[in-house]
């Protein structure tokens, strides 16, 4: 069913200048969300001490597995609205939103359940210190309460990218930061008219964020009358239908998946490094703050390129699909290498805020970053073809090419290559592994059969049932008796 013109046509125009003018407010979303989880952890260490930041260190990671499933079912859901979109298939585009809603809110709602009544036996799983349980369990339950707001937020903010609009879920970032950042501390301390709550006020703050900006986003959706607003019949569509659940989960689970591959390998190599000392541990852990901002113009640049992908494979315009990743890798590459050379001229100063100018850790820092950073320019060009062949379902490749160099390419090159770089094969493997997963990802995206994938929105089970009986009435009966 065609729908109405799109507010945010991302297959007309300048490829370039659309590319960059759709990844910059993704971009400030992931900075800010970044930011404010690191005031938060300050908040939190300042005023209630190591047990605490600790224990939402510990909750943090049950929450990251959440919304890494969440990340797999939203992207999914994104690239079947683009398509949609791309199609001026806006029913198609609504139909594919309010599945998506429906399974991971349903979904959403049993594991809040769930995670309130188990989630002192998670916290032991998890090894949780003893001292720290406590605090983990009240800030881990108040999260849990939270959570399908806060998946509503994010699928909404996804699903909006998906028709082209990245702005709106900036300004809604910005207002949940606000919230939250503000809140932390007045519910922490009991400041003014506040409760003293400790740990749970930071978990509350984060609570209210969530409900705030994702009721206001939801009522903005209606007010601007929004591609994926749902009215009147159009709200059966929350009861997730079947074909639509199994093309979501079917595309939703390998990306998930690479959230958790990707994690699981950040862990062992974390064991690694952990043995060379306190030191090197202090100057990893530094280098990672600082690579959580030097790789986010790539997955700035990822999310726009797979946005705009999608729409012009579902428009059919497949000499822009081609044209989108290569400006996808243009910016990237300069970007990316515009960040690490400021991040190297200017590391001092900086990793000095995490671990004091005098610390021996900065030395190793800097060399870890003078080794491994470049890794990132690599990454990135990744992360753009992987985005391209995604926006037409291809999925599971890019999910066995992540594990193939992870694993056994970089792990193994990190754990065999000291016999002879001695410590620095773990920052060697770095850029070693993302060498051959871009290899891979560009001989599959040149080559691959990802371009002849049909990836589209079934049609309604009523309309499958009035065409196969259409199909077989006679074609006698059109006519009149004689």
């Amino acid at each position: 069913m065609a729908g109405p013109p799109q507010r945010h046509d991302l297959t007309q125009g300048p490829i370039s200048r659309t590319l960059l003018l759709f990844a910059l407010p993704t971009l400030g979303s992931n900075i800010l969300q970044s930011l404010n989880g690191s005031i938060n952890s300050i908040w939190v260490g300042r005023f209630l001490g190591e047990q605490a930041l600790a224990a939402t260190a510990n909750a943090n990671i049950i929450m990251f597995l959440m919304f890494s499933a969440v990340f797999g079912f939203g992207m999914a859901a994104t690239i079947l609205i683009g398509q949609s979109m791309g199609r001026r298939d806006v029913e198609a585009a609504r139909r594919a939103f309010g599945s998506a809603i429906g399974l991971v809110m349903g979904g959403a709602v049993v594991i809040a359940i769930l995670g309130w009544l188990f989630a002192p036996q998670i916290l032991r799983l998890l090894a949780t210190p003893g001292e720290a349980q406590d605090m983990a369990r009240d800030y881990l339950r108040v999260i849990f309460l939270g959570l399908p707001f806060s998946m509503l937020g994010v699928l909404i903010q996804m699903s909006l990218r998906g028709t082209g609009d990245s702005i709106t879920p900036l300004w809604f970032m910005v207002l949940s930061v606000t919230i939250d950042a503000g809140l932390n501390p007045l519910l922490i301390q009991g400041i003014g008219p506040f409760p003293r709550m400790g740990i749970a006020g930071s978990a509350t703050a984060t609570l209210i964020a969530g409900l705030v900006s994702s009721f206001g986003l939801l009522l903005y959706v209606y007010w601007r009358d929004l591609p994926v607003r749902l009215r009147g019949h159009e709200l059966h569509y929350l009861i997730p239908e079947r074909a639509l659940v199994r093309t979501i989960v079917a595309k939703g689970l390998p990306m998930g998946a690479q959230m958790l591959v990707m994690s699981t390998a950040g862990l062992t190599m974390i064991g690694l490094v952990n043995r060379l000392g306190v030191d090197t541990a202090a100057a990893y852990a530094v280098s990672q703050q600082l690579w959580t901002y030097i790789q986010m113009p790539a997955m700035a640049i990822g999310v726009a390129v797979s946005s705009m992908a999608a729409q012009n494979i579902g428009a059919g315009r497949w000499d822009r699909v081609n044209a989108i990743t290569r400006s996808g890798l243009v910016y990237n590459t300069a970007i990316t290498l515009v960040v690490i050379v400021a991040i190297l001229l200017f590391d001092r100063p900086v990793m000095a805020l995490f671990v004091g100018g005098d610390s021996p850790a900065i030395p190793i820092a800097r060399h870890i970053q003078l080794l491994a950073s470049w890794t990132f320019v690599m990454f990135g060009a990744t992360m753009v073809l992987f985005s391209t062949v995604r926006a037409n379902g291809a999925t599971v490749p890019p999910l066995v090419i992540l594990a193939i160099t992870l694993f056994p390419i970089r792990f193994g090159f990190a754990v065999l290559g000291q016999r002879w770089f001695g410590s620095d094969a773990l920052w060697l493997a770095f850029p070693i592994g993302s060498a051959c997963s871009l290899t891979l990802a560009a001989l599959y995206y040149r080559y691959g059969r990802w371009r002849s994938e049909v990836l589209e929105v079934p049609p309604e089970p009523a309309t499958v049932e009035e065409e196969a009986l259409a199909a077989t009435e006679p074609a006698g009966r059109l006519q009149p008796n004689c």
